[in-house]
């Protein structure tokens, strides 16, 4: 029985370590050592003094800075809403607001195209297609649940009673925010505004999408030069200056985080105040236009004939069929989705659930590798990691590039830190006392986690793999090196070749798979939200 344990023990440590070593820190790891070669070591030094560099690198950062102002700027009152008052359909209001937050970039991307076409706003003297303005606007839509979910939470463990006594004393409530609300609020919103701007930052999809080839990251320029242009030492180069600025943003982000975790006591508050019909109706309709409004042309734009007018089911009846732009049917494409999600989820509840007991019940040192070392994927750039595995997992024994299990390897990376953040809370919080009970009972150490820690934690795992679930499905970033099969195509992939094209078929054919997709996360996200209300789940999800 002690070695039977021992042995457990090893493979709850070994699997996630060696799913950590061989797929995320070995190919980063040959990136840095390509870098800092003697090719990769001389286009570094040279990229400073290139003009395009420092273009670059400007549009990308100024980009994530106004992205982040201006998600802050629009999703404080509705976390003042979700925190501070109650009204019907609160629950409702805060999965749908989460819902864009795990779209498919892609699908945010096609939403915008289609709210510019249908505001007459793709061509002309207000075209907004193809410019910055569509990058930002479509970065506020992506990140608005970050913070409303970040600052909401920690927004409603407030105490109330500072502020009821400032307005006793004769403050308005302008003041009052000003003086006693914002002060305690503010490391709830630092922390969530570094997110933001880590996501806009190494942003993607919506660049690729909205920005076109005029509009340029350093997430995209390394897809470009490795994709494209075969300049594996330039992208190499990028990637390692994308992934210091990634790695200082993380330590910033977490030094953040664990102030808003220590600088305020928070408490519940029972039961807020009814939101009046005016504060209900401003918000539901600032968040109405935010989200709300991209999502219903997309729809409509689906439903819409090309050139004639009038509703039509034609363009989903068409993603049965396979145009010569793609190597598979869109419907082969999502179902090459789906198919890799249900892996991906299976493979990060696996590997997640390992190291979440590693974390709560194994040694001190290695529980505190293992809590940091499995959440560096979530904060590494997808480019980076894709071309990383793209690189290094070229040669025997590790020669997975035309492997089928990669692209789901790869998705699950990302899904690992979702699972972890949601089930070690939860074993975390088992009331010792059903274990010493148990115990005195006669059950073995090994019968005491089968019988009260796995029922428990069963709903948090289910959890994590709804949300890995819902991230495979929508991953683009990584999964845009890994294909090496053309009938391995996934749903994001084929969706942004159709809205690079030309044609009204071809755009409505997107539309329609952009709404399948959303269709399909929404699901997702609502069945999550079902199951943390229904269970004992708790945290920032």
């Amino acid at each position: 029985m002690i070695r039977l344990r021992a042995a457990l023990a090893a493979v709850a440590v070994l699997v996630p370590a060696a799913f950590l070593g061989v797929f995320f820190l070995y190919p980063v790891g040959s990136i840095l050592v390509r870098g800092l070669g003697a090719d990769g070591l001389d286009r570094l030094i040279e990229l400073p003094g290139r003009a395009s560099f420092r273009s670059v690198a400007w549009f990308t950062l100024w980009q994530a800075v106004v992205s982040t102002v201006l998600t802050v700027v629009v999703a404080l009152p509705g976390a003042h809403l979700l925190a501070r008052r109650r009204f019907r359909g609160r629950s409702l209001l805060r999965a749908a607001a989460t819902v864009p937050f795990v779209l498919p970039t892609v699908v945010v991307g096609g939403a915008f195209l289609a709210l510019f076409e249908r505001l007459g706003l793709a061509d002309g003297p207000l075209r907004l297609t193809r410019t910055a303005w569509a990058i930002l606007a479509a970065h506020v839509f992506f990140n608005v649940a970050v913070v409303l979910r970040t600052v909401g939470t920690f927004w409603e463990g407030l105490d109330p009673r500072a502020v009821e006594q400032a307005r006793v004393l004769g403050a308005s409530p302008a003041q009052a925010f000003r003086w006693v609300t914002w002060p305690r609020l503010w490391p709830a919103v630092a922390a969530a505004s570094s997110i933001v701007f880590l996501f806009c930052f190494t942003s993607f999809g919506v660049v690729l999408v909205l920005g076109g080839p005029t509009r340029a990251t350093l997430e995209t320029e390394v897809w470009r030069h490795a994709v494209f242009r075969g300049d594996l030492a330039s992208a190499t180069a990028l990637a390692l200056v994308q992934l210091a600025a990634v790695v200082a943003m993380v330590v910033v982000t977490n030094r953040l985080q664990r102030r808003r975790a220590v600088t305020q006591r928070v408490v519940r508050r029972a039961l807020p105040p009814r939101a009046s019909g005016r504060l209900l109706a401003g918000n539901l309709a600032l968040l109405g236009v935010v989200l709300g409004l991209p999502i219903a042309v997309l729809v409509e734009r689906s439903l819409t004939r090309a050139n004639v007018g009038g509703f039509t089911l034609d363009h989903y009846g068409a993603l049965a069929d396979r145009v010569n732009l793609l190597p598979v049917s869109a419907l082969g494409a999502l179902r090459n989705s789906l198919v890799f999600a249900v892996v991906a989820a299976g493979l990060a509840v696996l590997v997640g659930g390992l190291a979440s007991v590693v974390v709560v019940h194994g040694r001190r040192a290695v529980a505190r590798a293992f809590d940091l070392g499995m959440m560096l994927p979530l904060g590494a750039s997808a480019v980076t990691v894709g071309f990383g595995m793209l690189i290094a997992l070229d040669e025997p024994p590790l020669d997975f590039r035309s492997s089928r299990w990669l692209v789901p390897v790869a998705h699950a990376l990302i899904g690992v830190p979702f699972v972890m953040r949601i089930v070690v809370p939860t074993l975390r919080g088992i009331d010792v006392r059903l274990r010493e009970a148990a115990a005195t009972l006669g059950a073995a150490p090994a019968r005491v986690r089968r019988e009260i820690d796995l029922p428990i934690a069963a709903r948090a795992l289910a959890v994590g793999a709804g949300f890995s679930f819902a991230v495979s499905l929508g991953e683009f970033g990584a999964t845009s090196f890994l294909p090496r099969h053309p009938d391995r195509l996934t749903a994001p992939l084929a969706l942004f070749r159709l809205l690079s094209q030309p044609g009204q078929a071809l755009r409505g054919q997107a539309m329609a798979l952009a709404v399948v997709l959303m269709l399909v996360t929404a699901v997702s996200v609502l069945a999550i939200e079902g199951w943390g209300r229904r269970g004992t789940v708790r945290g920032d999800l």
